[in-house]
């Protein structure tokens, strides 16, 4: 009988730290983290570790509700699966905890609005795409340059045996740019 923590970042190169420490300071015995996985992903490695260690009476504790899910509906169906083995939930951001039916009423409310914010975000996103669309801007990552000139430059240099960084010091641009204007017009200049 013990709480247990989850916690969860979707890319590698984010940190854990904040959300190790509010666990632990929610009094949680052990905390399970999955690196770079996706909230919406089906199988998580170490939140199916995390349900296959619950005991009924344990409580899982997570830092917030969408660390443990991304959508109503999976979140709830979680939920539910641990409530039907006799484990607890609390989410320590929000403040709730399933020990009682308030905080129950509590978790569908605030998982609802939850998913109402990410689809309102989908739709500005798109809504937003649209209107660049019709003014002749397209989405996505803007062209490598047009000034064929620069891209003339960085070639020679290269000949002549300079290093991209080098290159880049020179014409003013990144070395990542200078990767690219190499590459320009599908002959990609080894380097």
């Amino acid at each position: 009988m013990g709480s247990i923590g989850y916690a969860r970042v979707s890319t590698l190169e984010q940190n854990v730290d904040l959300q190790h420490a509010a666990l632990s300071a929610a009094g949680c015995d052990r905390i399970f983290t999955d690196h770079g996985v996706s909230g919406t992903m089906a199988s998580r490695p170490e939140l199916d570790k995390l349900l296959d260690h619950l005991r009924s009476g344990d409580e899982v504790v997570v830092w917030k509700l969408d660390r443990l899910g991304r959508n109503t509906r999976s979140l709830l169906a979680l939920i539910d699966h641990l409530e039907s083995r006799g484990v607890h939930f609390r989410s320590v951001t929000e403040g709730i905890s399933t020990t009682g039916p308030m905080g129950r009423a509590m978790l569908t409310v605030m998982s609802a609005f939850a998913q109402l914010e990410r689809d309102q975000l989908a739709e500005r996103t798109r809504a937003g795409m649209a209107a660049a669309a019709e003014h002749g801007r397209k989405a996505g990552r803007r062209e490598v340059t047009t000034d064929h000139a620069k891209v003339r430059r960085a070639r020679d240099l290269k000949a002549q045996g300079l290093a991209p960084a080098d290159i880049g010091k020179i014409i003013g641009a990144s070395r990542a740019t200078v990767y690219r204007y190499l590459s320009i017009g599908g002959s990609e200049v080894v380097v």
